[in-house]
């Protein structure tokens, strides 16, 4: 059975009520997301691009949908009991996915700024995000078309030309519920001329026990000469499955850096589509995944070269242990008019135990000759000879490999363009090789609680 009949007789049995607690702007793009999804048949497990990943199993599932947005007890500071050790932020929360704010949350943000509730905004201030909201994000991806046809809230992000955002924006995404719950996420982040902003996103879960499902999708337009970090951290629990759709649009000049970490989770699919199309544009991918027990992560990625003299760098790291399974597919398109195009693709990957599976398919596809690309990947162990030196310098053998798998992930989290959250991922990242519960529910810091506001 197609696992989206479900929601697609949801939709049509309360297409009132979901457009109710929309926005007009929102709802003017649900019966088109949900006529593709009538005629869509999800690709199965092991198809190509989908190696490890079973849509229709992800999403058949009885969860709840919270369409009548009817308020779910949740205490944000269990989410978030340590911040970032020396940076203060601009807090934000989508509580499953409804909107929430503290007092405090736009203190030091520029005038003009706009970070607030996609609901809202989409009701209130329409033409702010109208050329953009479902215009990057392509309607066929089945992930892309079932968030559209089922998100009412959201986060929008509006950096106005010239504007410089000096303290980082947070999102904190929290689950939290007595049974079953899908939430439908929506991301819109528009950088202006000449703009920059960073935005931390932080994924946790509360109930431990329960299953949860987020869909989400994320735009982000840079225009030109534009600067934006976005920092992509899942510590959410083992029953906590994700399917993400990032999509990114470059114009002249601009860069733009997306670091997607995955410390904790159940099963998470992360798609990253990328278009470069002004010159000069610079597009830094980074992520990585630290999978144990019969977790998975699997990575597609597709960036468009499709102008002159821009440059991309890729880079995903996995460590998997036990029974866990990983995938990274990545794909690099050069345009045949994209002369002086840069791109760099690797994938690299530590496989521990002989039960845990990595599926690793790096392309390129390039109609030039005058471009520098390269890709690769590599699948191996623990060098045991490494293990074997530590060890005879007092080391014990768990040490030793904890210590290597920080090493091999240093370049991922140096890449980080914030020196205090650069640092607290070392710690996490230390601790969860450790074997220690490296969410900030568990972290033990009696940190101040911002959240009182809520």
């Amino acid at each position: 059975m197609n696992a989206l009949k479900q929601y697609i007789d949801l939709f049509d049995e309360h297409k009132d009520l979901v457009n109710s607690n929309g926005a007009p702007l929102l709802n003017d793009y649900r019966d088109k997301a949900r006529d593709i999804l009538n005629n869509m048949t999800l690709p199965a497990k092991g198809s190509e691009n989908y190696e490890h990943s079973d849509l229709n199993e992800i999403l058949a599932p009885d969860y709840g949908i919270n369409i009548a947005r009817q308020a779910i007890a949740v205490n944000p500071a269990a989410s978030f009991k340590c911040d970032v050790p020396n940076m203060s932020t601009a807090l934000f929360f989508l509580i499953n996915d409804s909107w929430a704010c503290t007092d405090n949350s736009y203190n030091k943000v520029p005038e003009g700024v706009v970070i607030d509730s996609l609901r809202r905004v989409a009701t209130n201030n329409p033409e702010l995000i109208a050329d953009y909201y479902g215009k990057v994000a392509e309607i066929s991806n089945p992930i892309v078309a079932l968030n559209t046809m089922l998100a009412q809230d959201g986060l929008v992000v509006y950096i106005p030309k010239n504007t410089i955002v000096e303290k980082p924006i947070q999102l904190v995404n929290i689950f939290q519920n007595a049974s079953p719950l899908l939430a439908f996420r929506r991301l819109l982040i528009v950088a202006e001329e000449n703009s920059q902003a960073q935005l931390l996103v932080c994924d946790h879960t509360q109930n431990q026990e329960c299953d949860f499902l987020s869909v989400q999708t994320v735009e982000i337009v840079a225009k030109r000469g534009a600067r934006f970090d976005l920092y992509d951290l899942e510590e959410s629990s083992k029953k906590t499955n994700r399917l993400s759709a990032l999509y990114v649009r470059q114009e002249q000049d601009s860069n733009v850096l997306v670091d997607g970490i995955t410390l904790t989770n159940g099963k998470t699919r992360n798609e990253y589509y990328a278009r470069l199309d002004g010159s000069h544009a610079e597009l830094s991918l980074l992520g990585m995944g630290i999978e144990d027990e019969e977790r998975s992560l699997d990575t597609y990625s597709h960036i468009s070269h499709n102008v002159s003299d821009c440059q991309s760098n890729e880079l995903f790291k996995y460590v998997l242990d036990d029974n866990a399974k990983g995938a990274f597919c990545g794909r690099i398109y050069v345009a045949p008019y994209a002369t002086k195009t840069e791109a760099y693709q690797a994938n690299r990957n530590i496989v521990v135990t002989d039960t845990a599976k990595m599926h690793s398919k790096p392309q390129l596809e390039i109609y030039n000759d005058d471009v520098k690309c390269s890709h690769g990947t590599a699948i191996g162990q623990l060098d045991a000879q490494q293990i074997f030196y530590m060890r005879a310098r007092g080391l014990s053998e768990e040490t030793a490999k904890v210590l290597l798998k920080q090493a091999f992930m240093s370049d991922v989290i140096d890449g980080v363009r914030l020196p205090a959250l650069k640092d607290r991922l070392r710690m996490l990242v230390e601790k969860r090789f450790s074997g220690a519960d490296a969410s900030c529910a568990n972290c033990g810091v009696d940190c101040k609680n911002p959240l009182d506001q809520i």
